[in-house]
């Protein structure tokens, strides 16, 4: 059963809602921004399921958008209410703060990116930019994006190491057995070099690898 609510909502207002799984801040999110004049909440989800009701019964200006919802990817989620909901801001407000992440999101068709410790002066500018058409960066996100990417520096040393282990062919329990790793450790760490690298498979990698000069 999705789970979603719905507040009451004034049409000459930004209507916002808000989808993340921790209640609280849902609750500290609702409570600065309907303290904001013409910015209210018409409703809140705390997972994909319940976004989808929620959007469907709502007319909807802002979403702002968790990126790990328990039933989905938020990355995925925006790009998928991009295509039936063109006309609604995405903000994904997040914790993750790797460039790789916003970049992802960007491509996704968000319009802007938050962190959750951005202060209430940037969620509100964020809605209100968003609003107006315009692209819309936290502070810390805006000075990552505007860095010249270095993919190689978001490695970690382990996932550095392990990304020329699986250049030499080894096996997963070989990998393993090699880093002094549990085998569920080796897959979590091919999992994140697969989203820093934005590949799906071990050829892909390799291929990324050498082009990035990496190996």
């Amino acid at each position: 059963m999705s789970n979603f609510q719905l507040s009451t909502f004034n049409l000459q207002v930004i209507r916002v809602v808000i989808i993340d799984d921790h209640k609280i801040v849902v609750e500290g999110l609702e409570r600065l921004i309907n303290e904001t004049e013409n910015i209210r909440v018409i409703g809140t989800a705390y997972s994909a399921s319940g976004c989808w009701g929620l959007l469907s019964k709502t007319q909807t200006d802002v979403a702002l958008l968790d990126i790990g919802l328990p039933d989905g990817n938020g990355i995925n989620l925006c790009k998928s209410i991009k295509e039936k909901y063109p006309n609604i801001k995405i903000l994904m407000l997040t914790s993750y703060n790797e460039l790789y992440t916003i970049n992802r999101a960007l491509d996704a068709g968000a319009d802007g990116y938050l962190l959750k410790n951005s202060m209430s002066e940037e969620i509100i500018e964020g809605i209100k930019s968003v609003v107006s058409g315009k692209k819309f960066l936290c502070e810390e996100a805006s000075v990552m994006i505007s860095e010249k990417p270095d993919i190689s520096k978001e490695l970690t040393r382990r996932e550095i190491e392990l990304l020329q282990l699986i250049v030499e062919g080894l096996t997963l329990q070989e990998l393993a057995d090699k880093m002094n790793l549990g085998v569920h450790t080796i897959r979590s760490y091919r999992k994140n070099l697969n989203l820093k690298l934005d590949v799906h498979n071990t050829a892909q990698l390799i291929q990324k690898a050498k082009m990035l000069k990496m190996i």
